[in-house]
């Protein structure tokens, strides 16, 4: 038994979560998500609590039992906390300016670049080098955080450009001539 798979998603208040099919939709305080799963997935909602169960113990039952599972429990935080994921511009004049919906970085590039979010998706400024993507799909969010950060992905040497908050970067020495060098 998958140990992902078994543990059973207990529903927020305010959350409502509905099952037709393969068709699921859950609606919260933060907005609604739509999702068709595997035909073969059973989902069953009982007393504020979702389960999910498979009919086999064959390989492809098993992977598609926890990946639905975990595809229903984002979803069910997604409409009632939503998600969040903070990048950083580090860089000698690197900055972000929020006009509107849209934002407007400078990243060493001869114009700034105009960053227009896909409708689910918005953007924060918290301070002048840092950018928050926020939604209610953690698909979404993770994905459009991916494309700001490859705008710019940090580099090996200098260490500038876009990075997620926390990020390491694994620094490369440089010149061999320069590094360890003895007189």
């Amino acid at each position: 038994m998958s140990r992902v798979g078994k543990k059973p998603i207990n529903l927020p208040p305010g959350v409502e979560i509905s099952i037709s099919g393969s068709e699921v939709a859950v609606k919260g305080p933060k907005g609604e998500l739509h999702r068709k799963v595997a035909p073969e997935i059973s989902i069953s909602l009982e007393n504020r609590t979702v389960t999910v169960s498979r009919p086999t113990d064959s390989r492809v039952h098993r992977a598609l039992h926890g990946l639905t599972r975990s595809i229903l429990a984002n979803m069910v935080q997604g409409v009632s906390e939503g998600f969040r994921k903070n990048l950083e511009l580090q860089g000698v004049g690197y900055r972000v300016q929020k006009s509107g919906t849209s934002i407007a970085i400078q990243i060493g590039y001869t114009k700034p670049v105009d960053l227009n979010p896909p409708p689910g998706i918005g953007l924060v400024s918290d301070a002048p080098n840092q950018i928050s993507v926020l939604g209610i799909d953690k698909e979404l969010v993770g994905e459009y955080a991916a494309e700001l950060r490859a705008i710019r992905p940090p580099d090996p040497y200098l260490g500038k450009g876009i990075r997620y908050a926390g990020e390491r970067v694994r620094r490369k020495a440089g010149k061999a001539g320069k590094v360890g060098r003895r007189k």
